[in-house]
């Protein structure tokens, strides 16, 4: 363990103090759930223009707080199954690209799947993959969850990465909308308007740029700034682009491989049957993106300081990050003051690591190290940590990190760590992962990881824990964690 990942004694002991709420999973939420937001807007997104400034204010909406801190646990058999632009203007919205053209069809709900054998092993899942002729029938995860409270209602906004069977080498990010952030309207293809949900983003076409091959969502933060010219605050999508330029690296000690993007390959998984059209894998470079809209559905890139249009490049050949930056996720501290936190592979340590930047503008930003790697001997994130979710604590004004812990196998689970200042003092809350693996025979049996957590601003304390699960065949699916005060629970089949 580097010194990255290590805490002050003093710290250490003042965190072990804290209680910690139990996660469990929820029985028989209620079915009658409203299905259909009423308040999706028809209001056209109009053109942005960017001005050199480094003031900010943050939206009343920009961001979540955690506002406890989580222990998870299972609880099993419970419930019933329910463009390229300059630093001076922006294009307009980039449009669909041709590599994707699913058949269209009407939004719908997001229900599981009903091939799967048993209501027990859906338990957690709250979105599956999209019906045979979706964009996304292939692959999803890395959901970024928002929730906007107004006098007279509820909405959820979801960005998520997907792809589908029929294009299963291109990259798509879509949206899909709640009224309670459990039962999600999804689209089936392209957004033209913005009344509909399904695809909003796409890989980028110029032959130069450091998004061509992939494309995932981090995170979304809501905003004003002088920077921006627009009659309300804008969506700031901060994402990660993946190129066609191959790392070369080899570390024959793994008993896992090293992907980029990574798609959770243990060695189980070679006695499993793994989908036709899965790709093989391979360690690709990676970049942090912008992309800014009013709606969140169309979206027009930022042209970073990077030649390949990135926000940053990778370190040099001894710094921690030089093989790539993946998962930028962004949070607003104050006036001028934006920190971003993304991971790479440490080639030193031989394991993952998270580091930090910092922005007065949200656009360009200076690295200030590595933060956090990997744990101890024989723990779940022994080999690294990664896909960090920070999110503010308003009641002492700590930082609180949800974060993907990588075991020596190569399993994921997802651990917790606390912080005072939100720079580099990060202490892990627990040796132990806050959420594992289901048992055998679920759907994330595999593998969990990529958090998102939202709070939900209430005096009983609730907030919420998305997630990316994965199971046989690296089949993934996007679950939910809740809790309540002092007792966490895991939601079990929402959907009914």
């Amino acid at each position: 363990m580097d010194s990255g990942s290590m805490a002050a004694p003093s710290l250490k002991a003042y965190y072990n103090a804290i209680p910690l709420p139990n996660f469990q999973r929820l029985t028989n939420p209620s079915s009658s759930l409203p299905l259909m937001p009423s308040w999706v807007s028809t209001k056209k997104p109009e053109r942005v223009t960017l001005y050199s400034s480094s003031s900010f204010s943050n939206s009343s909406v920009g961001r979540s707080s955690a506002r406890s801190f989580p222990r998870c646990l299972r609880k099993p058999g419970t419930g019933s199954t329910d463009s390229e632009t300059d630093s001076k203007s922006v294009a307009e919205p980039d449009s669909v690209s041709e590599c994707e053209k699913p058949s269209e069809s009407d939004t719908s709900e997001s229900v599981p799947s009903s091939s799967q054998s048993s209501s027990s092993s859906l338990r957690g899942l709250v979105f599956d993959l999209g019906p045979s002729n979706s964009w996304d029938s292939a692959e999803i995860g890395w959901p970024v969850v928002k929730r906007f409270l107004s006098d007279e209602e509820e909405r959820w906004y979801m960005w998520y990465y997907g792809k589908s069977n029929e294009n299963p080498s291109c990259d798509l990010i879509g949206l899909a909308i709640s009224s309670n952030g459990v039962h999600w309207e999804r689209g089936g293809g392209p957004v033209r308007s913005s009344s509909e949900v399904g695809v909003v983003m796409n890989c980028g076409k110029d032959w130069w740029a450091f998004d061509t091959e992939g494309i995932r969502p981090s995170e979304v933060v809501i905003m004003s700034s002088a920077r921006v010219r627009a009659s309300s605050a804008v969506y700031w999508l901060y994402y990660t682009g993946y190129s066609s330029e191959r790392t070369e690296f080899s570390d024959n000690s793994l008993e896992f491989r090293l992907e980029n993007p990574d798609r959770y390959f243990t060695k189980d998984d070679e006695d499993e049957k793994i989908p036709e059209n899965s790709e093989s894998g391979g360690l690709f470079k990676s970049l942090p993106g912008l992309a800014i809209s009013q709606d969140g559905r169309h979206w027009a890139r930022i042209e970073g300081e990077h030649h390949s249009g990135a926000l940053f490049d990778v370190g040099s050949e001894k710094e921690w990050d030089s093989l790539f930056v993946s998962s930028p996720q962004v949070i607003f501290h104050g006036n001028g003051d934006l920190r971003m936190y993304y991971h790479s592979f440490d080639v030193e340590k031989g394991h993952y690591a998270i580091g930090i930047a910092r922005s007065r503008d949200g656009i360009r930003w200076v690295k200030l190290g590595k933060i956090m790697g990997g744990g101890k001997s024989g723990s779940f994130d022994e080999f690294g940590v990664m896909n960090a979710c920070v999110a503010r604590n308003r009641r002492d004004g700590n930082y609180v990190m949800a974060y993907e812990g990588v075991a020596a196998d190569g399993s994921r689970s997802i651990g917790m760590a606390v912080s005072p200042d939100g720079l580099k003092e990060w202490v892990r809350l627990q040796d132990e992962a806050i959420l594992k693996p289901s048992e055998k025979g679920c759907w994330d049996d595999k593998g969990v990881g990529s958090p998102y957590l939202v709070s939900m601003d209430n005096d009983a304390d609730d907030w919420r824990l998305y997630y990316r699960g994965v199971g046989y065949g690296r089949r993934g699916g996007i679950g939910m964690a809740v809790s309540k005060g002092t007792s966490m629970q895991c939601n079990e089949n929402f959907l009914t």
